[in-house]
């Protein structure tokens, strides 16, 4: 299988968390999407005939700017040049403030199958601190009327915010129940270099919370979701069953995908690339026919760190016959010996061949990752 990923550079106002690329310009969106047509085609031939598109996904940046005419015509682009299954799952991004009268229906009739809604908090509080352009009743106006059209439909949530409460992050739990999505993705507030959210926190306007109070929101979410039968399959993502997210299983599983769009990334199962996260010179490169790619070739070791990376925030963990089968058995004695301290510490534990994250340093995952990176290629 493979996955074609959108990204749609162009936004309302900037979260204050964010920093992914994007403008709130809108005035170059146009050409943007026909180059986004262009590169399409342009770069058919990285995803060969027999490679099976499952997923066709809208990210950003929010995609739920654009019309459902435009959304129409990069689905049917895609559908001209590549093998697409005739069940793939399509998703858009969407903001709550983006529904319009017939916006939803219209995206299904043009084959848009699962909406993604960035709700982040119901809280009209907590909307204002990120700087989210949706308020506390349009997420739930949005929600109401998604779920009388959609069966598949995700929603985001952030918990760890600045001055949230146990108490506060339950009831956005609840409220999100209440909506019964099929999926439910679900991340720590991360402050990112050069947003406002970290200028704020340097100049003392805000304090991030504990981490005993992260680890009782993240506890609380996890026993909550897995209690109403949510399949909590990856560290920040949790799908009932058959909702897993095809287009993110994709990544993890390290299928191909072609990524369109300024800064979009691709693999091809060797090869990373990404496009510039430049709009003016990406409309450039694709009128002369060259997209600004940057292109990275993975060694063994690349692949081993992404799949150590990756394999701990899985429900499944990290394999030790995998590791053998795919990088050999050095690698394999590299690990069990690069473990000792954390299995000692019950930081990780063995599930038989697998090597799994303790419920309690999930938060860690990253850290723990690094320390079992293979340094010298």
């Amino acid at each position: 299988m493979a996955a074609i990923y959108f990204h749609v550079p162009f936004c309302k106002q900037a979260c204050h968390y964010c920093n992914f690329h994007f403008s709130t310009s809108l005035k170059h969106m146009n050409p943007v999407l026909d180059a986004m047509l262009s590169e399409l085609k342009l770069r058919k031939a990285e995803l060969s005939d027999n490679q099976e598109i499952r997923s066709i996904y809208f990210g950003g940046g929010t995609p739920s700017l654009l019309s459902s005419v435009e959304v129409s015509g990069l689905i049917k682009e895609v559908k001209r040049n590549f093998n697409v299954a005739v069940d793939a799952e399509v998703t858009l991004e969407m903001n709550p403030d983006d529904d319009r009268p017939n916006y939803l229906e219209e995206l299904k009739v043009v084959g848009v199958n699962r909406l993604s809604v960035g709700i982040q908090s119901f809280h009209e509080e907590e909307l204002k601190l990120m700087n989210r352009a949706h308020n506390a009743q349009e997420a739930f106006d949005v929600l109401n009327r998604i779920q009388g059209l959609y069966d598949n439909f995700s929603l985001d949530l952030i918990f760890g915010l600045p001055n949230s409460t146990t108490e506060s992050w339950q009831k956005n739990v609840e409220y999100a129940l209440q909506f019964n999505p099929a999926h439910i993705s679900s991340y720590l507030l991360t402050v990112e270099p050069k947003t406002v959210l970290n200028h704020q926190i340097n100049n003392k306007q805000i304090e991030v919370l504990g981490e005993e109070d992260v680890l009782t929101q993240f506890n609380f979410l996890v026993d909550r979701l897995q209690a109403k039968g949510y399949d909590h399959y990856e560290l920040s993502s949790f799908g009932k069953p058959g909702f897993r997210s095809v287009n993110n299983t994709a990544y993890w599983s390290e299928k191909p995908y072609l990524g369109i769009g300024p800064s979009a990334h691709s693999f091809n199962g060797e090869t990373r690339s990404w496009n510039i996260s430049n709009n003016a010179q990406y409309l450039k490169g694709i009128s002369i026919g060259k997209p600004f790619i940057e292109r990275e070739k993975l060694s063994v070791t690349d692949r081993y760190n992404e799949y150590i990376m990756i394999g701990l925030r899985m429900q499944n963990g990290i394999s030790l016959d995998y590791i053998e089968k795919n990088f050999g058995s050095d690698y394999k004695k590299l690990l069990i010996k690069g473990v000792q301290s954390q299995i000692k510490s019950q930081v990780l534990y063995w599930d038989g061949d697998l090597l799994k994250v303790s419920r309690n340093a999930m938060m860690l995952v990253d850290g723990l990752a690094s320390d079992l990176f293979k340094l010298n290629v």
